[in-house]
């Protein structure tokens, strides 16, 4: 598997998600089984390079390659603009976001809206490529199969985008109307795998190895990228990777081994974000990760009311020490994809 000129450990992907995906999280899936992981949108506005949440989305120390940024805008000089930017700041590869249905993107018509207007995408498409190519740095493209039932219009624009020199294409079984309401429908990303030569990838409620396997021959896609199913859950790239090559299933981590791995994520956390800022935001993490286990909805109330880093994980290790004396693996309890829509909006 293959992005351009830039080989991947494997063909399971950490999908992009806004306040997710920062640099602790991406490393953290890639040490647990993901060949590749691509960033938290940054906006193509030069007025908000400076800030602090984009400085932030900006930092690569120290992670794995390869780096994927993905970029978000509406004018084709300014993602251009973006592309040269987060390339000086280390990224190997640019992904174009089309595929965003949050209302606050999509009403400046940037993610998903832009495939409303096929001529606005292709041409912001031909200008990132324009700007990488010189580089040597490979453009991607994420969308979803179109803005709403009546217009599925993803095999026309993927075509467009291999055209204008797109390497790889995701696309989200869902259109924008969806949100991420209802089920992901792979018969759409079948036809763009059936239309294209470069690299496609299936994205869409993927919360189990069963589910991998059957997303991957249903489509017949090149990859799959997992979101939402890895919230709490990073290890799913391991167990999809050994189920796809052995038919087995991995027996679920220990209860200590995912002690220590949340623990070595929290630090990497704070060191990104600070303290203040690190506690509140890690709090989402935590509560993913004990959300089905046997008293986490009472931890994660607790969790709730801590304001220091050195609080946090006397409270988690804690809690995971008092777990692992009645379980020596973490119970066998899955958390559908789509199963936590309200906590991803909060």
């Amino acid at each position: 598997m293959q992005i351009g000129h830039i080989p991947l450990a494997n063909r399971l992907f950490a999908a992009p998600m806004a306040g997710v995906t920062d640099r602790p999280f991406r490393q953290l899936c890639k040490r647990l089984g993901a060949g590749y992981a691509v960033s938290e949108m940054v906006t193509s506005r030069r007025d908000l390079w400076q800030s602090l949440k984009t400085s932030r989305r900006a930092n690569h120390d120290g992670e794995v390659a390869p780096i994927a940024v993905q970029i978000a805008g509406t004018e084709p000089q300014m993602m251009a603009e973006a592309a040269a930017y987060n390339i000086d700041r280390g990224a190997q590869i640019i992904d174009i976001n089309m595929g965003c249905p949050a209302k606050k993107v999509c009403t400046k018509w940037a993610g998903s809206a832009l495939m409303q207007d096929e001529p606005l995408a292709t041409a912001i498409i031909e200008a990132v490529v324009a700007a990488c190519a010189p580089r040597r740095v490979p453009v991607t493209l994420k969308m979803r199969t179109g803005w709403c039932q009546a217009e599925r219009n993803a095999v026309r624009l993927a075509r467009a985008a291999e055209s204008a020199g797109i390497a790889m294409v995701t696309v989200h079984g869902r259109t924008r109307e969806q949100g991420y309401g209802g089920h992901a429908e792979y018969d759409t990303i079948a036809a763009v795998k059936a239309s294209l030569s470069i690299p496609v990838v299936a994205n869409g409620d993927i919360d189990s190895p069963e589910k991998a396997r059957e997303v991957l021959a249903a489509t017949g896609a090149d990859a799959i990228m997992i979101g939402r199913a890895a919230q709490g859950r990073p290890w799913i790239f391991r167990e999809i990777a050994h189920f796809l090559e052995t038919g087995e299933h991995l027996p679920a981590p220990e209860v200590l081994q995912a002690k220590q791995w949340l623990l070595e994520h929290l630090h990497e956390h704070y060191a990104l974000y600070g303290e203040y800022t690190g506690v509140r935001t890690a709090r989402k993490h935590i509560g993913w990760a004990v959300r089905a286990l046997p008293g986490g909805v009472d931890f994660r109330a607790v969790m709730n009311t801590l304001e220091t880093c050195d609080s946090q994980v006397r409270a988690v290790s804690d809690w995971f020490d008092q777990l692992a004396d009645t379980h020596h693996r973490l119970p066998a309890i899955r958390v559908a994809a789509n199963d936590d829509l309200i906590e991803q909006q909060a």
